[in-house]
């Protein structure tokens, strides 16, 4: 796949149902992009996918490598062969100050999907990991009710992710979704606030195609009734 296409595996309203017993082996996922994010089989941690790497941040606080991703399945996962666009060295205080910092990067992309990668020293770094399902089906809300939430403070690491436009709520999440890795491969999670220490590296992509692809052979996804719940998909991913 050409740089700065997104390739999404499911959809968020497909997790949101609980379809996370089977899924795409992340080998396959990774032939289209090599940064993005994602969760694992059961929804047993987050997945922030750096420069080619993968690695799962589990609820337990650990964060681990996937070293063998032809054997690691993901039922849901948004990736891009990533090059920067645009730059900026700029503080960041907020998520609300990130979103606002790519509007001006990208004024006419109101529409269109972003790919946002941060590098630097963070003040604070708010993250919740969810600890998977505790039975088939169970819905991604009260997986969500079981997540750890931790706060990282005077961290270096790196932010990935993307902002997607109102219209795309459902198939993937509206509005900013980002996930964080420490330098050290430590720590990490799902974004819920966010604040640099000073100015930290912005690096951001206007993306205007999107590849889809849906499960195929799964009952679950077959059977479950999906709607794009914007009320419970903003609970759930802050």
């Amino acid at each position: 796949m050409a740089q700065n296409e997104v390739f999404q595996y499911s959809t968020m309203s497909a997790l949101m149902a609980g379809v996370a017993s089977h899924g795409a082996a992340i080998s396959s996922v990774l032939e289209h992009g090599d940064h993005g994010l994602g969760t694992f089989r059961n929804m047993d941690g987050e997945m922030i996918v750096l420069d080619g790497a993968v690695y799962q941040m589990k609820s337990d606080g650990s964060v681990v490598a996937i070293e063998s991703p032809a054997d690691v399945i993901t039922p849901f996962a948004t990736v891009t062969r990533f090059k920067a666009t645009a730059n900026a060295k700029t503080a960041v205080g907020s998520k609300e100050d990130l979103l606002d910092l790519l509007t001006r990067l990208f004024p006419s992309a109101a529409n269109h999907f972003v790919a946002v990668r941060i590098d630097g020293v963070f003040k604070s770094v708010n993250v919740r990991t969810a600890g998977g399902q505790q039975s088939p089906r169970e819905s991604a809300t009260d997986v969500a009710g079981r997540q750890k939430v931790n706060t990282f403070r005077s961290v270096r690491g790196t932010v990935f992710g993307f902002r997607a436009p109102d219209y795309f709520m459902g198939i993937n999440v509206a509005g900013i979704h980002i996930h964080f890795i420490s330098d050290d491969r430590k720590e990490g999670g799902h974004i819920l606030a966010l604040e640099s220490e000073g100015e930290v590296d912005v690096a951001a992509a206007q993306l205007s195609k999107f590849h889809l692809e849906l499960p195929t052979d799964d009952d679950e996804f077959n059977e479950a009734e999906l709607a794009p719940d914007a009320k419970g998909i903003t609970a759930v991913e802050g």
